[in-house]
């Protein structure tokens, strides 16, 4: 079943190594193979990866998009893992399902998953700042 995809005027798209823009109007693509598709909202630049979760989120969306280095990034993603668990051992069931995806090869599955951790770290750092 083809990925269907609807992009807004000039929206940015990462499709199996290249990245694409749209015209000026809205357009409709389907992909019809398989290969690594992300959105722009959907891609973590690495200046913007500020926080434990997001280096974790970055690592995997690297595996995602460039098989070729996946040592290096599973690496970087196992240092992340261990140093988030030291400090926030709460994290360690959505960790868990992240880390079952990556070991798996579900890349685009473990992205998700890394969405509500970062969801969840930003919960945990919201109660620290609340004043008791």
């Amino acid at each position: 079943m083809p990925l269907k995809l609807d992009l807004r005027p000039h929206e940015k798209i990462f499709l199996g190594g290249a990245v694409l823009v749209n015209g000026g109007s809205r357009c409709q693509l389907a992909v019809l193979n398989d290969v690594p598709v992300l959105r722009e909202k959907d891609i973590l630049k690495e200046e913007d990866a500020d926080t434990p979760c997001k280096r974790i989120y970055l690592a995997v969306q690297l595996m995602y998009m460039d098989t070729l280095n996946l040592t290096r990034y599973h690496q970087y993603y196992w240092e992340q893992v261990r140093s988030v668990l030291q400090v926030a051992p709460s994290t360690v069931d959505l960790i868990g399902q992240v880390s079952e995806f990556v070991l798996n090869g579900q890349y685009y599955q473990a992205l998700k998953a890394a969405r509500e951790l970062i969801r969840y770290e930003q919960e945990l750092v919201s109660h620290a700042r609340k004043p008791a």
